[in-house]
């Protein structure tokens, strides 16, 4: 079989640059890919560290490491008469999808079609959004899975906001490919769950990059992982430390927002006085506050590891006392129980088809429960929180259904397709931007061989804003990594 490094689709993304600058990319060019051992494995014990400061003033985020990603070459594209699910909730049948410049421009038919599109016949074919995982550790718990690759929890500390989960992103981990061959467009990358504060997630496309900046979504806003329940407490309750119980945890979230409330009052002081004129030496930096302060100005948004009903809504009126919003709680596994105030208080559950019984927080679910919070109007996600669960998420999609169908819970496919892309890029603040086929968004596509909820189903075509990045049956255009050269079956992922 022929093998296109990574090299040729990365010089094939920057036509522009100069001959050395392209010398260089063929040198270094590596992919970005999966892996994850499980981050609620036991975290060695380390001490604590302190969090990093310094004195200079608070960058944007948007200046901090910001995103480099550029689009492959995304020719005007039309896929013919095709099952389309939207991703908003509607289905079309032998209906054509447009791209043009990298976005949507229509879905439906006799659609204006501009003269030099390509044409692809997708007959007996469904389309679809690309997929959203909005829980993984791709790059921070990468393939090979061997301690050296362990790079997903800082647990050194109960509270490590100060870390942000890129600086761990390594992009030749092969799970990206992987998770691309599986019809995902886009994941967020999170720290672990050792910490009540893990830090930083990153939204990422799995694309063939030699830096995270690389694989950055633009324009995607930080997410803030949080862990309740047993996880933190086994970790420090094991050296000794707090939190050795819930109380305890909750003891230590509100002293931390106190702290954070406090930080964010000295630097609302400092731009009152630069605004009326006045001289003002700006407070000194700490990055763990830094994190903290976000969320409670709105810009960043808090994933919150939790598993049991009466937890979740302890963390709700907290959330409450400290005037910031949860944008979702994951794993959820007792989200069924409180669906209604969920969707009251407008919290996504991120949720797996039917993992539960590995420890006792995970003990009370049943297999519907993504359909029941969707029943109750709220907003159900599936993730993967795997880097094998992230290449084939429309099958435990797919299992939610076929357990609702058999309790006599109806839901629609076209609307289950929500709990993939629309619902997870809003949970992650992008869903103005992609996760449904409405014109304007990213064309952010997949061409399924079947139904997309059948097990014989495979994603033959992924496009990544308008830009073919895997298909199944051209060499050309399924990359790999640097790492996988040379390794036995490298880059067959049929």
């Amino acid at each position: 079989m022929t093998i296109v490094r990574p090299s040729v689709a990365l010089t094939a993304r920057r036509p522009a640059r100069s001959l050395a600058a392209a010398t260089v990319a063929l040198l270094l060019a590596g992919c970005a890919t999966t892996g994850a051992p499980p981050p609620e494995a036991d975290a060695p014990a380390t001490p604590a560290t302190p969090a990093a400061s310094d004195t200079s003033e608070p960058p944007a985020a948007s200046t901090a490491f910001p995103s480099t990603y550029e689009p492959l070459a995304h020719p005007a594209t039309v896929l013919r008469n095709a099952t389309v699910f939207d991703g908003t909730g509607r289905r079309f049948d032998d209906a054509d999808v447009l791209m043009i410049d990298g976005k949507v421009a229509g879905v439906g038919r006799d659609l204006a079609i501009p003269a030099g599109t390509a044409e692809i016949d997708a007959s007996g074919k469904w389309v679809t959004p690309g997929i959203v995982d909005n829980h993984s550790h791709l790059g921070v718990y990468p393939s090979p899975s061997v301690r050296a690759h362990a790079d997903g929890n800082e647990a050194t500390a109960p509270n490590t906001a100060q870390v942000w989960a890129e600086h761990s992103v390594w992009p030749q981990d092969p799970g990206f490919v992987r998770a691309l061959a599986g019809g995902v467009t886009a994941l967020q990358v999170l720290p672990g769950s050792a910490n009540l504060f893990g830090g930083r997630s990153v939204t990422l496309k799995p694309v063939p990059a030699r830096s995270v900046q690389e694989m950055k979504f633009p324009g995607a806003p930080y997410g803030l992982k949080m862990a309740c329940g047993e996880n933190p407490k086994r970790v420090y309750g094991s050296r000794g430390r707090q939190p050795s119980t819930r109380m305890g945890s909750f003891a230590s979230y509100r002293a931390a927002w106190i702290d954070a409330q406090a930080y964010r009052d000295k630097w609302d002081a400092y731009e009152r006085k630069r605004a009326a004129g006045e001289d003002a030496e700006p407070p000194k930096r700490d990055l763990k506050l830094e994190t903290l302060k976000g969320v409670l100005d709105g810009e960043i948004l808090v994933h919150m590891h939790c598993y049991r009903a009466d937890e979740m809504l302890q963390v709700l009126d907290m959330a409450q006392e400290f005037d910031y919003r949860i944008t979702a709680f994951h794993h959820a596994i007792e989200a069924y129980k409180i669906a209604d105030r969920l969707a009251e208080a407008n919290v996504c559950a991120s949720v797996w088809a039917d993992w539960w019984g590995f420890k006792m927080e995970a003990y009370d679910t049943v297999p519907t429960n993504a359909a029941l919070v969707h029943a109750a109007g709220g907003c159900a996600i599936i993730h993967s929180d795997s880097d094998m669960g992230i290449q084939r998420l429309n099958q435990e999609a797919a299992k939610v259904l076929g357990d609702a169908e058999r309790m006599g819970l109806a839901v629609e496919p076209a609307e289950a397709w929500t709990w993939l892309s629309l619902n997870p890029a809003r949970s992650m603040g992008i869903d103005h931007v992609t996760g449904s086929l409405e014109a304007g968004k990213n064309a952010d596509v997949v061409v399924w061989s079947a139904d997309p909820f059948s097990v014989y189903a495979k994603a033959e075509k992924v496009y990544v804003d308008g830009a073919l990045a895997w298909d199944l049956d051209n060499p050309a255009h399924r990359p790999i990594t640097d790492f996988e050269l040379g390794q036995p079956g490298e880059g067959d992922l049929k």
